[in-house]
């Protein structure tokens, strides 16, 4: 559904300019239906009728208070109340959703200004509330350092979408990060169901819930009082641009939100390898022995990464002559051992007018401006800088060719790009970021966009990676910033966060907030950016990383360094096994990344997603499945000796994937742990390559009675021939009594053995790519 703000001042048909630009980044096809007065409406989803409004609405009952509308098999409805006015949607006659409930539809007047160079409106903030009846959990709306389960607000503050650079950042705070994403997902045993409000202006978000203890887990069988959950939406500027996905179950709400707002990318497969990072290594020779100790201590890696300090003075795309005299020299080192090399791209550049490339963008009006039309200048790490006006597709376009081999020199096709400091920050800005009166492309002001800054930088740096190839090279960029919809561009994380447990612990339902949302490719830095974390805890963070989709280690320039072979060895041993075994996981890793890259399903999902009826998952927020076949419970506390551990379904059988013990489901146990303990455990109904089979063959006592199905997605794990030559292979498993299909069989002990003498990515890839060479290009069982 979509609900547009109109006035007599604008033609009441049409999105906001920035508005329609954001859409037009996808295959939109939808259609607008008409509804009195100042709406127009569009129910854009359902699972009787998947797509754009591809069933045409129908009137189904009409009084003088109120018009029904149904569409495909009339299983849902849409009831439209004239006075006062309020929209409800219905499932089977039972209403889920009410539009406007509370009476809080709000929006400010347009005003025609024509007295300034901008397109200001002055007062121009809307707002609205939908009542969520039977719900009583709720979650999403990133970035926030709080728990799965979104908080009742009447205790404090609401939840707020404003995309800030905050440093070392308050937990359980319900203040923005460095990214937004508005969507709201709405979970009961029967159903699950979204709300998108399309806004990129600042937003608050209040969440109210019915029960007297909001934080209820359970709602009483015998209750026979319907819960209901009132959301209200309050943006600065904008248009009501409001989205109900209807699900009606979770792999159905995502796919739906895949469709309106764009699939996970699907990455090179290095990408879902371990990253070494640190600000900064030094120099060519730094970044040589660390990327030898790797080798000397036998733990696996693919990238490693510079910041800020291997540029000349600050400046992007360059290199200093002094420390990094032969870029290309050293990409060439890493890449004989099919390893990569990431660097640091940032919105600003130093504004210095004897650089070539600030000129060029100056001359070129690529940059911000101020209201009287002057360049906007703010201060960051070169000091005073502008910044690109990455809302301009002309500004984009030129910032993508930056990339190019020719002009960014030192540059090799094995260089890839992180964009850091793009919410955008300014450090002698209000809250640390641009005044919201700046000037952007077509005249609109910052606060109108706002948080579509690092989204637009995010796009135009991937799409510079894809032209460097000729389009045949899938890209790799990791942004701090992000928008709905930064999935289809490639990776985020959870930026500056503290090497203490309490972080450790607020990391997984983080992502788990971000997996819910779209921005499934997440991780954050282990052991913490901020201060040196102790080797327990530096243990303790591999462990749960490893676990989940981006694994980067990171660090400050003020932080001792922790290379996983400074701690001892005792230390270096637990380190280099989770690594190890994160490398075994890859290509179950892999065909979750392809399923999200074609079912918008996210690789990180909180147990509920899993196990919908089961009402005790749905506050839990320190454990979570890995696709449907391995639940993870990683350990973060300090000094434990045993951890709780909830066991979904009471008809399952888990095994635990190191020990192969077996545990009956539906119950929580106390289970042991040493320093060494890594807790994951398997779905007796699945089977995942490569782990699992290797580990079964020797230890796992498959019930001969059992059946379990898994599934198995190969490419090249670089380019993008799975799409456009459908080279690609997905094998579906299926065990019973404890045997695989001979043909499959055959298939998984050939890959078991291709796999088997290295366990590198970048061996993976050379072995994998002679095998395409010798085998048909698109198989399916």
């Amino acid at each position: 559904m979509t609900l547009i703000k109109t006035s007599n001042d604008i033609d009441n048909t049409l999105l906001n300019p920035l508005q329609t630009a954001y859409w037009k980044t996808f295959s939109d096809t939808s259609e607008i239906l008409l509804i009195p007065p100042w709406f127009v409406g569009l129910l854009q989803l359902d699972s009787a009728c998947p797509g754009f409004l591809s069933c045409r609405l129908r009137v189904e009952k009409q009084t003088k208070e109120s018009v029904t509308l149904t569409w495909a098999l009339g299983r849902h409805q849409v009831r439209v109340w004239h006075l006062p006015f309020r929209l409800e949607i219905l499932c089977e006659g039972e209403v889920m959703v009410t539009f406007n409930a509370k009476g809080r539809l709000w929006f400010e007047k347009y005003i025609n200004n024509k007295s300034t160079a901008c397109l200001s409106p002055g007062p121009s903030s809307i707002g609205a509330d939908l009542c969520l009846q039977g719900f009583s959990h709720v979650y999403g709306l990133p970035e926030h350092a709080d728990s799965l389960q979104l908080r009742d607000t009447r205790d404090g503050e609401p939840y707020r979408l404003y995309n800030l650079d905050v440093y070392a950042y308050g937990l359980y705070s319900r203040l923005g990060l460095y990214g937004s994403v508005p969507l709201l997902v709405a979970h009961k045993p029967d159903r699950t169901l979204g709300i998108f409000w399309l806004n990129a202006s600042e937003t608050f978000v209040n969440v109210h819930y019915s029960h007297t203890d909001h934080q209820v887990t359970i709602v009483p069988a015998n209750n026979n009082v319907r819960p209901e959950t009132d959301v209200h939406w309050l943006s600065e500027s904008g248009v009501i641009d409001c989205r109900v996905l209807l699900g009606p179950g979770p792999q159905q709400l995502f796919s739906q939100y895949a469709q309106l707002t764009g699939y996970q990318a699907l990455p090179p497969l290095f990408a879902l390898g371990y990253h070494q990072s640190r600000w900064n290594y030094t120099d060519e020779a730094d970044v040589k022995a660390v990327d030898a100790g790797f080798d000397r201590h036998n733990i696996p890696y693919d990238v490693i990464w510079l910041d800020i300090e291997h540029t000349d003075g600050k400046r992007y795309f360059t290199w200093d002559p002094a420390l990094f005299p032969d870029p290309a020299g050293l990409q060439q080192h890493l890449e004989k051992k099919k390893r990569k090399l990431v660097v640091i791209s940032d919105p600003h550049l130093k504004a210095d007018p004897d650089w070539a490339l600030y000129c060029e963008a100056r001359d070129a009006g690529h940059f911000v401006k101020d209201r009287e039309g002057r360049l906007y200048q703010g201060s960051c790490w070169p000091g005073e800088s502008s910044y690109l006006d990455f809302s301009s597709p002309a500004c984009r376009a030129w910032y993508s060719s930056c990339f190019s081999l020719n002009k960014y020199k030192g540059s090799t096709p094995s260089l890839f790009v992180w964009n850091d400091m793009n919410e955008p920050s300014v450090f002698n800005g209000p809250e640390l970021t641009m005044p919201k009166d700046t000037v952007h492309y077509g005249g609109w002001e910052h606060r109108e966009l706002h948080n579509l800054y690092g989204f637009y930088q995010h796009m135009a740096t991937a799409e510079g990676l894809i032209t460097r190839s000729a389009g045949s090279e899938r890209p790799f960029v990791l942004s701090r910033s992000f928008f709905a919809g930064s999935q289809r561009f490639g990776a985020v994380w959870t930026g500056d966060n503290v090497a203490s447990w309490k972080y450790l612990k607020i990391s997984i339902p983080m992502l788990l907030s971000l997996s819910v949302a779209g921005i499934v490719f997440c991780g954050a830095d282990v052991g913490g950016f901020d201060q040196d974390p102790e080797p327990e805890l530096l243990v303790r963070w591999y462990q749960a990383a490893a676990l989940q989709p981006f694994f980067r280690g990171h660090s400050s320039i003020l932080t001792k360094r922790r290379e996983p072979w400074l701690f001892g060895e005792e230390v270096t041993v637990a380190i280099r096994t989770v690594i190890q075994q994160r490398y075994c996981l890859l290509p179950y890793w892999y065909t979750l990344f392809h399923q999200a890259h074609t079912s918008g399903l996210p690789p990180l999902r909180p147990l509920w997603v899993e196990f919908p009826r089961e009402q005790s998952t749905f506050s839990v927020d320190d454990q979570y499945m890995i696709g449907r076949a391995l639940l993870a419970c990683p350990v973060t506390e300090r000094g434990v000796q045993e951890v709780k551990v909830l066991l979904p379904g009471s008809s399952e059988i888990w095994y635990d994937i190191h020990s192969a013990k077996t545990y009956k489901g539906g119950r929580t146990l106390s289970l042991p742990v040493t320093l060494d303990t890594v807790s994951v455990y398997h779905d007796s109904q699945t089977t995942y390559c490569l782990y699992c089979l290797y580990v079964s063959v020797q230890t796992y006592p498959f019930s001969l009675q059992g059946a379990a199905d898994g599934e198995l997605y190969l490419d090249d794990g670089c380019s993008f021939s799975y799409r456009e030559r459908k080279a690609f292979c997905v094998r579906r498993f299926n065990m019973l009594s404890g045997h695989l299909k001979k043909k499959q069989n055959t298939f998984l002990l050939f890959y078991l053995l291709l796999c088997a003498t290295d366990i590198e990515v970048a061996h993976l890839n050379l072995k994998f790519h002679n095998f395409w060479k010798e085998n048909a290009s698109h198989t399916m069982i």
